[in-house]
C-alpha cells in the first residue's frame, strides 16, 4: 500500500502532472526568445521561494542560479561589465517566473507589478538601475505590455553566497 502524506507516489504525481500544464503558455513564449524555463532552486535559508495572497504572487529573491551554480559574483566596480550584470538579472528573472509557478497556474499570471533588484556594488558603482534592466527588459519580452512594472534598483555592500544581483518579484494574478 503507498502512503498517502504530503510525499507519497500519488501525490507527487499529481504535482508534477500540474506543474507540466501550468508551464505550458509561458514556455512557449520563452521558447521563442531562445530561452527556457528553469527548476526551482531550493531555498537557501529558512523561507519559501512565494506566496499567494489576495490576487498577489510575492516572489522571494532569487539569485543568479542555474543548475545550481551562480552566474555572477563579487561587487559590480566601475568598469565591470554592466552586460554580464545583465545577464544575471535575465536569469534572477527567469527563477522568480520558476518559483511563482509553484502557486499558480501559469494563465493566472495577469502581470508583473514590481522588481526589486539588489546589486552587490562598490561605492563608486552607480549603475545599479542598468544593471536591473536585464530583468526589466526580459518581463516586457516575455510578458508584452503586461510587464511593464514599478521597480527599485538598489546598490548594496553583498548579497547572499557573495552573488552579485537578487531579484524580487511581484506579480498579480486572476
Amino acid at each position: 500500500m503507498l502512503a498517502q502524506g504530503p510525499f507519497s507516489a500519488n501525490k507527487n504525481t499529481f504535482r508534477t502532472t500540474r506543474l507540466k500544464k501550468r508551464f505550458r503558455v509561458i514556455r512557449k513564449r520563452l521558447s521563442e526568445l531562445g530561452l527556457s524555463l528553469p527548476a526551482v532552486n531550493p531555498p537557501i535559508a529558512s523561507y519559501v521561494p512565494s506566496v499567494r495572497e489576495n490576487g498577489i504572487v510575492y516572489v522571494s529573491g532569487q539569485l543568479p542560479l542555474k543548475e545550481g551554480q551562480l552566474l555572477l559574483t563579487g561587487q559590480m566596480i566601475p568598469g565591470r561589465s554592466v552586460e554580464e550584470a545583465q545577464a544575471a538579472m535575465r536569469q534572477c528573472f527567469l527563477n522568480a517566473v520558476a518559483a511563482a509557478l509553484l502557486v499558480c497556474n501559469e494563465n493566472e499570471l495577469k502581470r508583473v507589478l514590481r522588481l526589486g533588484a539588489f546589486v552587490a556594488s562598490s561605492a563608486e558603482f552607480t549603475e545599479q538601475h542598468k544593471v536591473a534592466n536585464g530583468a526589466s527588459d526580459l518581463a516586457r519580452e516575455v510578458f508584452g505590455d503586461a510587464g511593464i512594472h514599478a521597480r527599485a534598483a538598489v546598490g548594496v555592500s553583498s548579497l547572499p553566497l557573495n552573488a552579485t544581483v537578487e531579484l524580487e518579484v511581484s506579480f498579480s494574478v486572476s
